[in-house]
């Protein structure tokens, strides 16, 4: 199999929806601003090791800390439902008939995105909604604190698209115990609700991007929904998640983002990859 090809357009996300050819998607996968009315924004911390420093670390080691830089977007967009209606019906077009349709809003939107889904691509075509939860983060005092987000999952065809069972990952039984050792061994596969942590604010994957979705979410998708060589397309890429997961599982993908932050983010993220970057006033 050729190496995947990875193409990241810098360009507004409904310009380049109306350039693909109908019927040449086999995967979208979009996680979407979340219209919160507010600017959201995420610092790069660094830590230095340093006698004087104010951050005790591994073996009561020094580290003094620095912010490095600061991304930001606005999270706030008027007419949110009539913008998200167009690249639906976009999607929908350019999708093959085994392909399936991914949308990551949390609870401010999902529910009118899930009425505007129906209408798009039919109520027969709605297959799942994921919840993916975590628990991490600060507790509210006023109410029960919101640690889940949702993931709408649609098929062009809701008799025949792709999912492919035995690439599901396994998650240990809660009881192993119950189950016998063969089955404890082997795990279960997940249902509609997924347990995964956040991106670690430390950890090897995290890019400082301030949306940026886990890799564990994205390759159960994409390991499930589409197969080698297949294409996948994010038309809100952020910090590049689904074109890391196409490459890590030999798919082909199409990133797109009008955001300068993302742009540059996806940048140092593939510079380890073949990569090209379309209409980019920015240089590679």
């Amino acid at each position: 199999m050729k190496k995947p090809s990875l193409k990241i357009y810098y360009e507004n996300n409904l310009k380049i929806l109306k350039s693909i050819p109908s019927n040449s998607i086999d995967l979208i996968y979009v996680d979407p601003p979340f219209n919160t009315g507010k600017t959201r924004s995420h610092s790069i911390m660094k830590n230095t090791q340093s006698d004087t420093g104010n951050r005790v670390g591994f073996q009561g080691k020094k580290y003094s800390t620095s912010f490095t830089e600061k991304l930001s977007y606005e999270d706030n967009i008027e007419s949110y439902l009539d913008f998200l209606r167009s690249r639906i019906e976009e999607s929908k077009r350019i999708l093959k008939k085994k392909g399936s349709f991914f949308i990551h809003l949390d609870y401010r939107e999902i529910h009118y995105a899930k009425v505007l889904c129906d209408e798009i691509f039919g109520r027969d075509s709605f297959i799942n909604e994921i919840i993916w939860s975590y628990d991490y983060g600060a507790r509210s005092r006023k109410k029960w604190s919101t640690k889940h987000e949702n993931i709408l999952w649609y098929a062009i065809d809701p008799s025949n698209y792709t999912f492919r069972y035995d690439d599901i990952d396994r998650i240990p039984y809660m009881a192993p115990n119950l189950v016998g050792p063969d089955k404890a061994k082997k795990g279960k596969t997940p249902t509609d609700s997924w347990w995964h942590t956040i991106v670690s604010t430390n950890g090897k994957e995290k890019t400082g991007y301030p949306t940026q979705k886990p890799l564990g979410i994205i390759n159960r998708i994409i390991k499930v929904h589409s197969n080698p060589g297949d294409l996948v397309l994010d038309f809100f890429a952020g910090s590049g998640t689904t074109g890391m997961s196409a490459i890590m599982n030999e798919r082909n993908a199409i990133l797109i983002d009008n955001n300068p932050e993302s742009i540059k983010v996806m940048k140092k993220r593939f510079k380890n990859y073949n990569f090209t970057v379309e209409n980019s006033v920015i240089s590679k």
